[in-house]
């Protein structure tokens, strides 16, 4: 499974970003019998986009076959978007592989 983090840095141990469609990064991490077996950061080209950044990123996410988000917030034109692309979004804070973490253990709730 692919979950996508919007994050501040290019590490899992950095911070969740408080923005989904304009952070400066995306983690890619892949999931696979509970474990982390792959993290990798993506830089994300459309934080300056002038408009529509929120569809834009959601779109990225379907293309990388992301299944889930975890962010600090989201906009509702990126909720859509992530919604008709059946991709789950989970809210946290704090480090990433800590949320990943909870995502595994299933402390997380699921936003949609």
């Amino acid at each position: 499974m692919k979950i996508a983090i919007s994050s501040a840095g290019k590490k899992i141990t950095d911070n969740i970003s408080e923005v989904f469609a304009r952070c400066p990064y995306f983690i890619i991490a892949e999931i696979e019998d509970g474990k982390i077996q792959k993290a990798e950061a993506m830089e994300n080209k459309i934080a300056n986009q002038l408009g529509q950044a929120g569809i834009a990123a959601a779109q990225l996410m379907a293309e990388n076959d992301v299944e889930a988000v975890i962010t600090g917030n989201i906009g509702p034109r990126a909720m859509d978007a992530l919604r008709q692309f059946n991709i789950g979004v989970y809210y946290d804070k704090g480090v990433i592989e800590e949320a990943l973490q909870k995502f595994i253990s299933k402390s997380l709730e699921k936003v949609q």
